[in-house]
């Protein structure tokens, strides 16, 4: 773990040696002390704010997080721009630049291609459109107010003055940022939402499968939701409201006509995606939350408690900024009084409390996307026997240091823009086609379009506005009927007594046949979305009998049960099972839950796929020369008791067992193009079949290199996998256990070219062994969890693409982590890829419903985006321990606790 946090004078000379080390990086300057600390915000004494009605009160505690007091929502707002353009306003510029396609714009040529995908989405544009058409007038008032809290502040800073970055980008390409615009705030809830967009990898993976695999071996690799064993969000479906309207479902599609050759625009589209920023996690099965609420009659206060935590992509600073936004009195003119956690460059709260309620978000992971495969001309598509005229428009790119770039974006009129269009190898539209219809158009091929519910202009904005002055159920499902995109499970409590659940969004009806999980033909109407699942129709709950609530973004309801469908990819419900056990062994026989077990659990690393291995791995018996070598290591499993912390030797050595399992079962039996760069093996040509014994005694065999990004790759490990594995446990001589590659394409019958389960589990455990060995050392007694699964922060620009020693500068870490994939302490990893942490809980939170002032949070790192001021990590060591900070919310309580105090005066 690092050193506790330094004392001011060590700060200090950690940050003249750091400068001393950046002369010479390249960009030609020398960076002072000063030019380190001119971006640290001023947080005492008073500031003119232009356009305040009154003045406005800035508290800060000890750890920098603001709460704001005005008198009106436009000074309420106001201040919130100005206060995070303090402490955050580079995050807010890349992220405005990602939004917008505008990348290319601060960091060079290496953004292109980015640039010309985000401007085929056309995020930026469908904000401006929910600004112009959308939103209310009171969210506009409040975007505007907050807009100009931030140019506020870009008056009267620039360069280093404005964030350390600046002084670097400004010597690279003379970079200066332009004004904030309101739909610069509003297009940030695209990139939420495409982050948390559903399975749209899935149904990628699918059809890339399908060059290896046969359809029902892509089946067994997505078993069934096991509702049997993982409860649903809702047991009861007697609280959703059935529509009158009734959705016939689909049986579970298949690929039209999916042939056994890849697609290579799949591929090509697989590639772009995995190069688009990663703002919340990778796509895997570790991008998700855990909430639960636990209603009075099982807490120690007798009023609910409710938890939150997000699991997103580890970065620096992190996703969230902690704030609280306070009228002075609260009244219908002036409704606010929440606190929680914010996005920097975007008004208001997106999870916490207000004065009489709490709420808290994961992903519901609705599919919400649809890939459609077109027959096209340079000009025209097909669609229902007719050749209809494109829509386009042409974007130009501005390029720092290199000539602009105008590309041509083609939209159909029902399934969105031709993505393909972005790529050479999407280009290579279906050399061999996905669907039985001959393709026809320029290439011979298809293009492929994306239909996603977030290009469709939303009130989403409004949501937040809303969801932050609510004050009961009836008028939080009010604000959630307007959250569009993403789509997410909320969950509520008040203080009152009651608990909550609502599934909002905007989620398609499929035509009859198609189900979402293969790319479809987007010439056939029979395909099309009909409409939308009415929001009096997504599941919810109040008060349910059994007096908690869990989401951890397992299925929300049995769809045997319910009358439309909301995906076919959930998550497989480890977490929440876990969570739902915790909580029921705590409360029977009338126990009681307490904050601190609240805690407890939110740090609960219990391994669920150790409880169905390791029994099975304590009765191999390691054969060979080196047999007594891993005998030492599988020892560690007798008596482990499944935690993952940080020290533990056995918990290092079974997700090395896992790993390998998953690589020799599965991961060396998938298409080049999803598992991981580096990895190359000797497999049979794709097509390629026969038994081994006739293969005229050559090696058929040529060697395959992984395309995909480790952190993106399958198998990943998630609980997919954990259903995938105990599928087969009970069936020793599965085809999956077969380790010969050449013997499971060929469908060799002779058992003798294939493996069984214990010999892999066999092999799995000595490759363990030898894997460990060389990462940590022959001495299993210094093993450890922690040394293999590290988080290192990284800026999210300069910190990872940038000259070695400005990595220095901005990075920071690693820290040695406890919990794990699928655990609730969810800190994941790709097995795929390697050990190190991929996603993490974003932040931490309770809430106590009796005492708002009880409460407890933690952020991922700290306050401050600006390197080396002393809130820049300040909480992450606290948050790596599974530690959580007090939370006051009163008056009295917030003025005891500030550390500094300023006011914005008019």
């Amino acid at each position: 773990m690092p050193a506790r946090k330094k004392p001011r004078r060590v700060r200090l000379i950690v940050i003249t040696l750091a400068l001393v080390l950046v002369v010479g990086i390249g960009y030609g300057s020398y960076w002072s002390v000063s030019t380190v600390r001119s971006s640290f915000p001023q947080t005492t004494g008073s500031l003119r704010l232009k356009g305040l009605s009154a003045p406005v009160d800035v508290k800060r505690d000890a750890n920098g997080i603001p709460q704001i007091y005005a008198d009106t929502p436009e000074d309420l707002f106001r201040a919130q721009g100005y206060v995070q353009a303090q402490d955050r306003f580079y995050e807010m510029d890349v992220r405005r630049h990602l939004t917008s396609g505008r990348l290319s714009e601060m960091f060079g040529k290496s953004q292109v291609e980015t640039d010309a995908f985000l401007r085929t989405l056309n995020w930026h544009g469908i904000a401006q459109q929910e600004w112009d058409t959308k939103l209310d007038p009171a969210t506009k008032a409040y975007l505007q107010a907050y807009t100009d809290g931030v140019n506020a502040y870009l008056k009267d800073h620039s360069g280093a003055a404005l964030s350390l970055e600046y002084a670097a980008l400004s010597f690279a390409n003379n970079y200066k940022p332009q004004p904030w615009t309101p739909v610069d705030s509003v297009a940030w809830l695209k990139a939420m939402a495409w982050d948390l967009r559903g399975n749209m990898e899935d149904e990628i993976d699918r059809a890339l499968m399908t060059s290896r695999l046969s359809q029902t071996q892509i089946k067994q690799l997505y078993p069934a939701y096991p509702y049997d064993r993982n409860l649903p969000i809702i047991v009861d479906p007697g609280t959703v409201d059935q529509a009158t309207e009734q959705y016939e479902q689909a049986d579970g599609s298949e690929p039209q006509g999916l042939n056994g050759t890849v697609d290579a625009q799949l591929s090509g589209i697989s590639q772009i995606i995995d190069q688009m920023p990663a703002l919340l996690g990778p796509s895997g099965s570790g991008i998700g939350s855990n909430s639960w609420v636990v209603a009075g009659k099982y807490t120690t206060t007798g009023k609910p408690l409710l938890a939150n935590d997000p699991h997103l992509a580890p970065q620096l600073p992190s996703l969230w900024y902690q704030m609280g936004l306070h009228c002075r009195t609260v009244s219908a003119a002036c409704p606010y009084d929440v606190a929680g956690y914010t996005f920097s460059g975007m008004p208001g709260v997106i999870i916490g409390h207000n004065q009489n309620i709490a709420w808290g978000m994961t992903n519901l992971g609705a599919d919400v996307t649809d890939l459609y495969l077109e027959k096209v001309t340079a000009n025209t598509y097909l669609y229902d026997g007719k050749q209809v005229p494109f829509t386009t428009r042409k974007e130009t790119i501005k390029v720092a240091g290199g000539q602009d770039r105008t590309i041509t974006v083609r939209e159909t009129k029902n399934d969105g823009p031709i993505i393909s269009d972005r790529s050479d190898e999407i280009r290579d539209v279906g050399q061999a086609a996905p669907v039985t219809d001959p393709p026809g158009g320029v290439n011979s091929g298809y293009a492929v379009a994306l239909k996603w519910t977030a290009l469709t202009p939303s009130k989403t904005m409004d949501a937040v506005f809303e969801l932050d002055k609510a004050t009961d159920f009836k008028s939080f499902q009010a604000g959630a009927a307007d959250f569009a995109v993403p789509s997410q499970n909320l969950i509520y409590a008040d203080t009152r007594g009651n608990i909550g659940y609502q599934a909002p969004g905007q989620v398609p009806i499929r035509s009859q046949g198609d189900d979402g999980t293969y790319p479809v033909p987007g010439w056939d109407s029979r395909y099309k979305w009909t409409g939308y699942i009415p929001f009096t129709a997504m599941p919810y709950e109040y008060n349910p009998p059994r007096g908690y609530i869990v989401t951890a973004n397992q299925a929300v309801i049995d769809q045997s049960k319910y009358p439309y469908l909301l995906t076919e990819d959930w998550g497989y419900g480890t977490r929440s099972q876990r969570i739902n056990s915790l909580i029921a062994s705590k409360t029977k026989d009338n126990g009681k839950i307490s904050m601190d077990d609240m805690q407890s659990m939110q740090n609960d690393d219990s391994s669920e796929i150790a409880r169905l291995l390791v029994p099975y791995l304590q009765n191999i018996d390691i054969k060979g020369d080196k047999g007594d070598y891993v005998r030492q290591a599988q020892q560690l499993l007798d008596g482990w008791d499944y935690k993952q912390d940080s020290d533990s030797a056995a918990a290092a050595y079974f997700n090395a067992v896992w790993r390998n399992i998953l690589k020799l079962a599965f991961g060396n039996k998938l298409p080049k193009e999803l598992r991981p760069k580096g990895q190359c093996l000797r497999v049979l040509p794709v097509g390629e079949t026969g038994p081994v014994d006739n293969l005229d005694g050559k090696d058929p065999a040529v060697q395959e290199c992984g395309e995909r990004d480790a952190a993106e790759a399958q198998p990943d490990g998630g609980d997919r996998w954990f259903e995938v594995v105990r599928d087969i446990l009970n069936k020793p001589d599965s085809p999956w256990w077969t380790m010969s590659t050449t013997a499971f394409f060929s469908g060799d019958p002779d058992k003798a070219h294939h493996s069984t389960r214990d010999q892999l589990l066999a092999q799995a455990m000595k490759d363990a062994r030898y894997e460990l060995t060389a990462k940590l050392g022959k001495d299993i007694d210094t093993w450890s969890w922690g040394r293999l699964h590290k988080l290192d922060l990284k800026n999210q620009t300069l910190g990872t693409d940038g000259p070695g020693v400005i990595q220095w500068v901005f990075n920071r870490g690693p820290w040695q982590l406890s919990g794990g994939e699928a655990a609730v302490d969810a800190t994941g990893w790709n097995a795929a890829g390697g050990y190190d942490v991929d996603w993490v809980p974003s932040m931490r939170m309770i809430v106590n419903l009796q005492d708002f002032d009880k409460s407890r949070w933690i952020n991922l790192t700290g306050a401050s985006g600006h390197a080396y001021n002393s809130h820049y990590t300040d909480q992450t060591d606290k948050w790596a321990a599974g530690e959580l900070l007090p939370w006051y919310f009163s008056d009295t309580q917030v003025d005891l606790a500030s550390k500094a105090k300023m006011a914005l005066t008019p």
